[in-house]
């Protein structure tokens, strides 16, 4: 995929975008800043249709506005290891007041989550706490948690399993 737009999001998030061949669907990636040096160059590594969004995030706010704004086909969750599935979280409220100039309050609820079904027998079953893919589960968007090295692969394995997906 080609590397083709670089910019911040209101809340000073880093944003990247990712084109592959014509048609295809819109996925997002979203890492936080300690797992993301190594996925644009994965990102463009990826043989494709459609587009990729990337987000390296602080906080879930950002993420759960980007996957509202963008309604990708799916998300994957850049997390130091593989996950099948995890159980819903209470995240403690907090006040974030120097992303970009933006202050918010975010924390709250989020639902228990599994991966498609490709992915869960992947993971190898792995189950675990990720807040990010409740908070991805609560706007009903699917989702997939991956370590950093893998994110290329999994993304192209996801494509191969949706219709006019690759």
């Amino acid at each position: 995929m080609n590397h083709t737009r670089t910019w911040s999001d209101v809340y000073g998030s880093a944003c990247a975008t990712f084109e592959g061949r014509a048609g295809g669907h819109r996925w997002l990636v979203a890492a936080p800043s300690n797992l993301a040096a190594e996925l644009p160059a994965a990102l463009e590594d990826v043989d494709g249709k459609g587009q990729v969004q990337l987000l390296v995030h602080d906080g879930l706010t950002p993420l759960l506005t980007a996957a509202q704004a963008l309604e990708p086909r799916g998300v994957i969750v850049v997390a130091p290891v593989a996950l099948s599935a995890g159980p819903a979280v209470t995240v403690p409220g907090r006040s974030v007041d120097d992303a970009g100039g933006v202050n918010y309050i975010e924390g709250g609820a989020f639902p228990a989550w599994e991966g498609p079904a490709w992915s869960v027998q992947e993971a190898a079953g792995a189950n675990g706490e990720c807040p990010a893919a409740s908070a991805v589960a609560s706007l009903n968007v699917p989702v997939l948690v991956t370590g950093p090295g893998q994110v290329g692969e999994v993304l192209e394995r996801w494509m191969d399993v949706t219709p006019h997906g690759r």
